[in-house]
């Protein structure tokens, strides 16, 4: 799937499940910082939206609402997503807006959050060093970046759970629709995946029709 189609579809679900407050935050469109962040830093690394939640609502150790800039919420994993901008209200913050923003976050940790922070000189100028803290911290509780035990990618994970799915049998055209991908990327992803030995093909009678896992390849976390 483009990034454009599917990051107005995650959007569009969001607009839709949530909160009167937080529609409305959303149907104003994220900022430059945050859709910067979705679509230069997220996107690339992952190649997917989901489980990530934009404008997260949670509450307030004072007992009113917050909003996360981002939340990665996927099991009993909870990471919170937080871009700082080095602007005129960071430089003016005074002593006790700053010991309120610490307390926050201090409270989240409390109650099981993982907190990650990302200025925005970084997420502009340092895009994969960005990308690779999130794809260590995500890999480390579900493996859904890419690990040197199995030197998968994300796409490339996914092709193979679905193989596993079928009794280890997968063709290529049921390949490219479940993961929304073109006939070339398809093809290139097959090809990497067969020199990897994930994959190997099953002729047919005149062209490979199908591609199986290799028998000592086991479910990829």
């Amino acid at each position: 799937m483009h990034l454009r189609k599917a990051y107005e579809e995650w959007m569009a679900e969001h607009i839709g499940r949530r909160s009167e407050e937080r529609q409305r935050r959303l149907l104003e469109g994220l900022g430059h910082v945050e859709k910067w962040f979705a679509e230069a830093v997220w996107w690339p690394a992952f190649e997917s939206f989901e489980y990530l939640h934009p404008e997260y609502e949670v509450q307030d150790f004072r007992d009113g609402l917050r909003y996360l800039d981002f939340a990665y919420i996927r099991g009993m994993l909870r990471v919170c997503i937080e871009i700082d901008g080095y602007g005129p209200h960071r430089r003016d913050l005074n002593r006790k807006p700053f010991s309120e923003e610490l307390n926050r976050q201090n409270h989240l940790v409390i109650d099981g959050w993982l907190v990650i922070r990302f200025s925005y000189d970084d997420e502009k100028e340092k895009p994969r060093q960005c990308q690779q803290m999130l794809q260590q911290l995500i890999g480390k509780h579900y493996g859904t970046a890419a690990k040197p035990e199995d030197g998968l990618t994300v796409l490339e994970r996914e092709a193979v759970r679905l193989a596993f799915g079928q009794n280890g049998l997968v063709k290529p055209g049921e390949l490219f629709a479940y993961l929304g991908v073109g006939r070339k990327r398809g093809l290139k992803l097959i090809e990497s995946l067969v020199r990897k030995k994930w994959l190997i093909p099953v002729p047919g009678t005149q062209r490979v029709r199908a591609y199986r896992v290799c028998d000592n390849r086991s479910l990829p976390v």
